[in-house]
């Protein structure tokens, strides 16, 4: 699981290769991906929007953005967590993704990003 901490907000990611979606003859390769995050502030915040960046080792990289994630924008407030799961497909065995989060300080107002840790996306057999 790799897990990062930026401005008081931890972000954990773990992933997880699909055989049942994915089509290995057609180069399809589909990975799930498990978030928690944890408002470690004093203070509530709110998840608004996301910006991912997709690297796929055979193709062009992608950049996926909009509100939320999984069509919420939660609530945190101190010492809570909040968890989805979402997924992603590869034409390749192997890719990246990376992004962060914005987020609102509901005490005073202010807007704040918040890094997702680097995860890897992997077919299993690659790496053997």
């Amino acid at each position: 699981m790799n897990t990062l901490l930026t401005s008081g907000i931890q972000i954990s990611v773990k992933t997880s290769f699909r055989t049942d979606l994915s089509e290995i003859i057609e180069s399809q390769f589909f990975f799930n991906y498990r978030i928690e995050i944890e408002n470690t502030n004093s203070f509530d915040v709110q998840l608004l929007s996301r910006d991912w960046y997709i690297f796929d080792s055979l193709k062009s990289a992608r950049y996926v953005n909009g509100p939320g994630v999984i069509g919420e924008q939660p609530i945190l407030r101190p010492g809570e967590k909040y968890s989805y799961s979402s997924g992603c497909d590869l034409q390749s065995e192997i890719g990246m993704m990376k992004g962060f989060y914005t987020l609102r300080n509901l005490t005073d107002g202010e807007l704040f990003e918040v890094f997702v840790p680097t995860f890897k996306l992997e077919y299993p057999p690659k790496l053997n």
